[in-house]
C-alpha cells in the first residue's frame, strides 16, 4: 500500500521533523541569489580605476599666482588698487617714494659733478700726452733726461686711471638714478589684486619685498592629481580620467563610468618621475579633446579640490572583489608583463626569464 501524505498525521515525530513552507521557499530564494551573484561575478565587466585627490592649478607658470614686489627701497606713498580689483596689463597698482623728496636732484647734480671731473681730466690727460710727445723728440736729442720723459708717461697713465673712475661712478649714478625713477608699480598681466599686502604711508619697504599678490585671468587650467604609487607603472599619457570638481554636484560609479552623473572627462598629460613630499606621485590631467568642457571660473577656480579616477582595464567583477579582498594591485595588462620580462632577461637584472634558465642549469 503505497504512503499517503495523510498518513501523516498519524505520526507527530515524523510531522515535526518536516520542513515548513517558508523554510523551503527560503531556500530556494537564497538558492537562486547565490546563483545570481556567481554569474554577476563571472560575466558583468568592472573597469578598475586609480583614484586620487588634488587640485586645479595654471599649466602655465605666468599664470598662476605670482608676487609683486618693490623695486626700489622707501615707502608706499599711493596705493591705486584695491583687493580684488581686476587690473589690465600696465595699470599702476602703487607708487614708491624715497625718504628724501630731492633724491633724483641730488643724482643728477652729482652725475653733472663727475661729468665735469671727466671733461677736466680728459683734456688735462690731452696736455699730457702732448708734453710726452715733446719729452720724446727731446730725449732724442739728447736734451732732456731719460727720467723726465718717464714721469710725464706716468702722469698720462694717472689721468687715465682718474677717467676710468669717473666713468665707473657715472656708471653708478646711472643705475641709482634708473632705479629711483622706476617708482610706479605697474600690472605685469591682466588679471586681479587678490591681497594688498603693503602698508601705509609710514611702513618702510626694501628692494624685492612683497607688496602685493596678484593673479592672472584666464589660464589654461589643468588638473593635478597624487595618486598612489603601486599605480603609477600602469599610468601612461593620454589614459582617461574622470574627475568630480569641488562644488559640482555628481555622482560616480568607479566601475561602470558610463553609469557616473556629473563627471567631467580628462586625459593624463605628464607623470612626475619622483614622488612628492608626501610619498605620492603626481598626475597632471588636462581636458579631453571634444568632450564635455570643464566648469568655467568662477565655478571652479584655481586652487578648487578635485577628485579623479584615472580608467584602467576592464575586469571581471569577481576579480576585482578578489583583487580587493586581498589588497592586491590593479591588473596588469599582458603585454606590460612581456616587455618587462623580456627586458629582464636582456639586461640580467634577475628577469624572470633569467631566473627559469638558471633554474634550468
Amino acid at each position: 500500500m503505497p504512503f499517503r501524505d495523510d498518513h501523516i498525521v498519524h505520526f507527530k515525530t515524523l510531522q515535526g521533523l518536516r520542513p515548513p513552507r517558508p523554510a523551503r521557499v527560503l531556500a530556494w530564494i537564497l538558492l537562486i541569489a547565490m546563483a545570481i551573484v556567481v554569474a554577476f561575478l563571472l560575466l558583468v565587466p568592472w573597469q578598475q580605476t586609480s583614484n586620487g585627490n588634488g587640485s586645479v592649478i595654471a599649466l602655465d607658470p605666468r599664470d598662476r599666482v605670482q608676487n609683486i614686489t618693490a623695486l626700489v627701497p622707501g615707502r608706499v606713498e599711493e596705493w591705486y588698487v584695491t583687493d580684488g580689483e581686476l587690473v589690465k596689463k600696465g595699470d599702476r597698482i602703487a607708487r614708491i617714494a624715497d625718504n628724501d623728496p630731492n633724491l633724483i636732484a641730488r643724482l643728477q647734480a652729482e652725475r653733472a659733478q663727475v661729468d665735469a671731473e671727466i671733461a677736466a681730466t680728459r683734456q688735462a690727460m690731452g696736455v699730457a700726452q702732448r708734453d710726452v710727445g715733446r719729452m720724446q723728440q727731446l730725449y732724442g736729442e739728447g736734451l732732456a733726461p731719460r727720467r723726465d720723459l718717464e714721469l710725464a708717461q706716468i702722469k698720462v697713465a694717472d689721468y687715465g686711471a682718474k677717467v676710468a673712475k669717473s666713468l665707473a661712478d657715472r656708471n653708478r649714478l646711472d643705475i641709482n638714478i634708473n632705479r629711483q625713477s622706476v617708482q610706479m608699480v605697474h600690472a605685469p598681466r591682466d588679471g586681479r589684486i587678490l591681497r594688498i599686502l603693503g602698508g601705509d604711508n609710514a611702513t618702510m619697504v626694501k628692494e624685492g619685498d612683497v607688496i602685493a599678490t596678484f593673479a592672472p585671468e584666464q589660464a589654461v587650467r589643468v588638473v593635478e592629481l597624487y595618486v598612489d604609487g603601486r599605480d603609477v607603472p600602469l599610468i601612461h599619457p593620454g589614459r582617461p580620467v574622470r574627475m568630480e570638481f569641488e562644488g559640482w554636484p555628481a555622482i560616480q560609479f568607479s566601475g561602470w563610468p558610463s553609469v557616473a552623473v556629473g563627471m567631467f572627462d580628462g586625459q593624463v598629460r605628464a607623470i612626475d618621475v619622483s614622488a612628492s613630499a608626501n610619498g605620492l606621485f603626481r598626475v597632471l590631467v588636462e581636458q579631453k579633446p571634444g568632450a564635455r568642457p570643464w566648469p568655467k571660473e568662477p565655478f571652479v577656480r584655481l586652487g578648487a579640490k578635485v577628485r579623479g579616477w584615472v580608467m584602467m582595464d576592464t575586469v571581471s567583477s569577481g576579480y576585482e572583489l578578489w583583487r580587493l579582498l586581498n589588497d592586491f594591485p590593479l591588473q596588469y595588462p599582458v603585454s606590460a608583463l612581456e616587455a618587462g620580462t623580456y627586458a629582464g632577461s636582456v639586461s640580467g637584472n634577475g628577469g624572470p626569464a633569467e631566473k627559469e634558465g638558471g633554474n634550468a642549469k
